[in-house]
């Protein structure tokens, strides 16, 4: 060895010595996930295990580990109980667990819900009593899904959906919420509390800011009543006037009293728009049937200034990052701004108004 060449220690340095550690690990969690996580999510699989033993080497509050590990189990399992049903569209019921049975926004709840269940859909409440259990009702057990939380006081499971395989308790309100809004394909308000208050504006929060896809938000109630009507005012004088929201976000609902028309909304929704998701730049709408030239030239004569950061909306085919998602459907695709969502509304109402390919209506 040269006079100059410092010595080689031949002792691991502690870098050395973490990245031994982390090699371990990996090969470990490698092993287990090759025998027991096969499949075409194997690797997500691994990659949770590396955050629980991340959070293992935080020395997490045990009060947190047991939030994660509650709330991880609580969607595991309502997960579960709603994927045999994923083809089937299904409409989330919100309002009031005080409403009596006797009073016209319980049996207007009761009539809608039984009109959509009609139309083939399947009904979301909480569970509880008043509207939540007369979306039960007018839907019948088997057309229902129940999304309970133990709270203590007020909230008890009704007898329709108590005890059936659709039933779902939640301990925590944001797993319970996410619920909600991930299996549904619209949502429906009546008068209700705070507790309704939260589950409409979250609904719209979620729709406006692209945090969930957008769907139809109906808000009933009784012929003649005034609950929605005086929320409107609210809205439109505090918000919309001091612009802390845009007058095109109050496309992102509907208020009324008439059930026809609140049926109409959510289920005329889907009539030529089918469902959207996002493919890198490119906001992806797929469609029933597909739009003609003309109508092209019209969605980008009112819209593209609105709607688009750069590029035109046109018809493309299906993308393979979609990962074969309805293959046989027609697409449109646009570079959408992801800020004007109300401006979406309004084009894909639009488009729903197109008449089906050789009938004129």
């Amino acid at each position: 060895m040269s006079a100059t060449q410092p010595e080689q220690s031949s002792e691991p340095t502690v870098l050395d010595a973490v990245a031994l550690a982390r090699l371990e690990r990996e090969r470990d969690i490698q092993a287990f996930a090759d025998r027991y996580l096969q499949g075409e999510n194997q690797d997500l699989y691994q990659e949770m295990l590396v955050t629980i033993c991340r959070l293992a080497r935080d020395q997490a509050d045990r009060g947190n580990v047991k939030l994660l590990h509650k709330a991880l189990a609580e969607l595991r399992y309502a997960l579960k109980v709603f994927a045999p049903y994923g083809e089937v569209r299904k409409i989330s019921i919100f309002g009031s667990s005080r409403t009596p049975e006797g009073h016209p926004d319980y049996q207007t709840a009761v009539a809608f819900a039984r009109r959509m269940c009609a139309a083939g859909w399947m009904v979301i409440t909480g569970a509880g009593d008043g509207i939540m259990k007369a979306g039960h009702g007018g839907a019948g057990r088997e057309a229902s899904f129940g999304v309970a939380i133990r709270l203590p006081f007020e909230q008890k499971t009704n007898d329709i959906i108590a005890a059936d395989g659709k039933l779902v308790n939640f301990r925590y309100f944001f797993t319970r919420k996410l619920i909600f809004i991930k299996e549904a394909s619209a949502v429906a308000l009546f008068p209700g509390g705070f507790g309704t208050q939260d589950e409409g504006f979250e609904a719209l929060t979620l729709v406006q800011t692209g945090k969930a896809p957008i769907m139809p938000i109906v808000m009933c109630e009784q012929p003649g009543g005034t609950y929605w009507p005086h929320w409107r005012t609210y809205v439109a004088a505090e918000l919309v006037r001091t612009g802390m929201i845009g007058e095109e976000d109050m496309h992102l609902f509907r208020i009324t009293d008439d059930i026809d028309r609140a049926v109409q909304e959510v289920v005329g929704f889907y009539r030529v728009y089918h469902s959207s998701r996002y493919v890198g730049e490119d906001l992806v709408l797929r469609l029933n049937w597909q739009l003609p030239s003309q109508t092209y030239r019209r969605l980008n004569d009112e819209f593209a200034a609105k709607l688009l950061s750069d590029g035109r909306i046109e018809p493309c085919e299906p993308l393979a990052a979609e990962r074969g998602e309805y293959p046989n459907l027609p697409r449109c695709r646009l570079r959408f701004n992801r800020k004007s969502v109300g401006w979406l509304r309004r084009m894909i109402d639009l488009i729903n108004a197109e008449p089906e390919p050789g009938t004129g209506s």
